[in-house]
């Protein structure tokens, strides 16, 4: 399918970048990126990678008028829960809470205003890893990216460090890009939720660009959780990397609901030896919503482990796109690694397509993938039905057991129950709008046990 977007000049104009940066007192070498990245808009491709061109999965995107520049009153939001970070993204700017007991401990917050205020390299060092965008999203994530933080938990703090985040679009034709940077250092541990929202639904397309970058010291653990359910027009970029020290765990796990079309990139690289990598994705679309989303895996410790399961379910017109890639270089020997992408399509005009590879430059390693776009199971429906199910009963349980078995496995505990009134409110067709005094948000969460199981096991085998 060809590529259905509108000239990318007509989304952004030069004074808009401009006003922008004057208002958030950029630095000159962080404005001169937002210049380049204006003009890399232009000549961009919205896919970098030639091969999946034709899949034209971000066709009908018209961001014309969206606004970066644009301010509002603070959107209410639920207190802290105790001894939690909070952080909320919104029209008004980037407000955070940091508990006493925290702040004490060593865990610190720097804002954007701070970051662009610690010397000629601190900018350009923050944006390093949006400074080279491939494609035409990640050029316009750059240059208008208007909310930021990093977040600095220090070495042997004896707790888990909670991060609750909320990012909420709540203006016409709005924009929020944010940038985070989170500096995890040895020993502790940290668990961070973005969840994304709508204030009520909006008849044009606004968008929101998150870039997320994990620097995980030795001995360290740490999860990052995604809850993305915008309303059903919102253009959606995501890009997480992450650097694993030694014995560092690391878990991505995304829950996708939401939106109108939603890319997600996630990028880590296991450079510490013993190094653990988790990449659990959901996805449930119906209606004309499409998911673009790559993984990619670098192993180059030695007994690194990495897994990544993805799981969609596609109805209505619904599109998915899934590819992930895992690179063994030459000195990860004892390498484990499982990569696992899998669809289910519950109607005729539903598509998805996956693509794993593998490029595997040790021989000492056991790599394995596995991959299937289908419709549910006949056998599983009829057997349902035979015990008093309704057939559309029956394929919505199917359905909800296939994405759950993602969920069962991520490194957060329970996810699968917490998360069960979002898909149940996508599955009824009803929408997950932020609403004051009734907030669609998760409690506190807890990492699952501290061994990820007998499947990491180099001499198990992996199912």
């Amino acid at each position: 399918m060809p590529e259905s977007v509108v000239v990318a000049e007509e989304w952004v104009r030069p004074a808009t970048v401009r006003d922008l940066s004057g208002s958030l007192s950029d630095p000159v070498p962080v404005a001169a990126l937002r210049t380049e990245a204006l003009r890399l808009l232009g000549e961009l491709p919205v896919e970098a990678n030639p091969l999946y061109r034709k899949y034209g999965y971000f066709g009908q995107v018209e961001l014309s008028g969206v606004d970066a520049v644009r301010q509002g009153p603070p959107v209410a939001v639920p207190h802290a829960p105790p001894n939690t970070v909070q952080i909320v993204q919104d029209a008004s700017g980037t407000r955070t809470h940091l508990p006493e007991s925290l702040r004490s401990a060593g865990v610190r917050i720097e804002s954007l205003s701070e970051i662009w205020g610690g010397g000629p390299p601190a900018g350009p060092e923050f944006l390093a890893e949006l400074a080279t965008p491939t494609d035409r999203l990640g050029a316009l994530s750059l240059a208008l990216l208007n909310r930021g933080y990093r977040l600095l938990v220090p070495s042997g703090l004896g707790r888990t460090v909670h991060v609750q985040e909320f990012s909420i679009l709540s203006e016409p034709h709005q924009a929020l890009s944010v940038r985070r940077s989170i500096v995890v250092g040895a020993g502790a541990e940290v668990l961070h939720t973005e969840e994304v929202h709508s204030v009520g639904p909006a008849d044009h397309q606004r968008l929101y660009a998150s870039s997320t970058s994990i620097d995980a010291a030795a001995d360290s653990r740490v999860a990052s959780l995604v809850v993305h359910a915008p309303d059903r027009r919102t253009v959606s970029i995501y890009d997480r990397r992450a650097v694993l020290g030694d014995r560092t765990r690391l878990g991505w796990v995304y829950a996708g609901f939401g939106g109108f079309r939603t890319k997600v990139r996630n990028r880590s690289t296991l450079t510490g030896n013993g190094a653990k990598f988790e990449d659990m994705q959901t996805f449930y679309g119906d209606t004309d919503q499409q998911y673009d989303t790559a993984m990619r895996v670098e192993h180059v410790g030695t007994d690194t482990h990495s897994q990544s399961i993805t799981r969609g379910v596609f109805k209505d017109h619904a599109r998915g796109m899934s590819r992930g890639l895992v690179r063994i270089e030459p000195p990860a020997r004892r390498t484990l690694s499982y990569l696992s992408e899998h669809a289910m399509l519950l109607s005729p005009h539903a598509r998805s397509d996956t693509n794993p590879d593998l490029e595997i430059l040790c021989r000492d390693v056991k790599a394995t993938h596995s991959s299937s776009v289908a419709p549910v199971d006949p056998e599983k429906v009829f057997y349902l039905e035979s015990r008093g199910m309704k057939e559309g009963d029956a394929v919505r349980m199917i359905g909800e057991g296939f994405l759950s078995f993602v969920l069962d496995r991520s490194p957060i505990g329970n996810l699968r129950d917490l998360l069960y009134p979002h898909l149940a409110s996508r599955w009824d067709g009803s929408d997950l709008f932020w609403t004051e005094g009734k907030y669609p948000t998760l409690p506190t969460l807890a990492f699952t046990g501290t061994d990820p199981g007998t499947d990491w096991r180099f001499d198990s085998k992996l199912r």
